[in-house]
């Protein structure tokens, strides 16, 4: 690990980031060149206390998985998210935690869309980045581990991962989640994680096996879905996935379908900010 040439990274990637560029308010109070360590700790998902000792070179020793957060709150490219690793005193991810970690330019979009819901996600449905209107919408999703990180297995697996969805809605979502995993089974057909994950799912859920011998076929693309928020209520979204060309990732984006839903996506974007504020 290079305490210091991390800390000194850290530090000037930090500087270089305007706020605007992940969604935060650029006021004329700022003193600070670039995001405070303050903001760097909220987009990552960690505390305050770290971030200065990182940058200070007194940490311990990060994770992967620190790293990866801080990758997608500093917005890194792929060459720079890999030097992290290195200074870290990690070896960047192979193949398939690459693919677990969300491309730069689909971060960089998010970007572009602070008070559109929007998320990253893997080909079999695990979320890799969120911007803040998505975080407000949805909470963390990108905070499981194991199997759980997988929409797919949550869903048939936990019965919380259904609260989010009317009740008369999920047959028809467990249906869409059982074909667009049989048509990435069939794309990466003798994948170990897909495997494991499919086997895991016959064992742990009679409704899934159900489905899964009807082996229905259909990619996920564009949808509409209510989405019930604890705090403002149902939400009627429009849901367009883009997806890039070797389809290992997707970017997921969700409008409101009409003003009803308009009005509660900005009611969570002030409640939002003023809890920010307050913080």
């Amino acid at each position: 690990m290079e305490r210091e040439q991390l800390a000194d990274f850290l530090r000037r990637r930090r500087e270089a980031i305007r706020p605007g560029e992940v969604g935060l308010t650029d006021g004329p109070r700022r003193r600070t060149a670039g995001l405070r360590r303050e903001e760097v700790a909220l987009l990552a998902g960690m505390s305050v206390d770290y971030v200065v000792r990182l940058e200070q070179g007194r940490s311990s020793q990060p994770s992967t998985q620190l790293l990866a957060a801080l990758a997608r709150a500093l917005r890194l490219s792929d060459d720079e998210r890999t030097h992290l690793f290195h200074l870290a005193g990690h070896r960047p991810p192979p193949a398939e935690g690459v693919a677990r970690l969300a491309r730069a330019g689909l971060v960089r979009l998010l970007d572009l869309l602070p008070d559109t819901p929007a998320m990253v996600m893997s080909d079999l449905g695990e979320i890799l980045a969120q911007n803040r209107a998505s975080l407000l919408l949805s909470g963390d999703l990108t905070r499981f581990t194991g199997l759980r990180r997988f929409t797919v297995y949550r869903w048939f697996t936990d019965p919380a991962a259904r609260a989010v969805h009317p009740p008369d809605d999920e047959e028809r979502h467990a249906r869409v989640h059982v074909a667009d995993l049989r048509a990435t089974a069939g794309r990466r057909a003798g994948d170990p994680v897909v495997t494991e994950l499919v086997s895991r799912l016959r064992e742990e859920s009679a409704e899934f096996r159900r489905l899964w011998e009807e082996h229905e076929v259909a990619v996920r693309r564009a949808d509409q879905k209510t989405l019930v928020n604890p705090r403002v209520g149902p939400i009627l979204v429009d849901c367009e996935t883009l997806v890039t060309p070797d389809q290992g990732q997707q970017l997921l984006v969700l409008t409101p379908a009409n003003a009803e839903a308009r009005e509660r996506l900005e009611l969570l974007r002030v409640l939002g900010t003023e809890e920010f504020a307050q913080a």
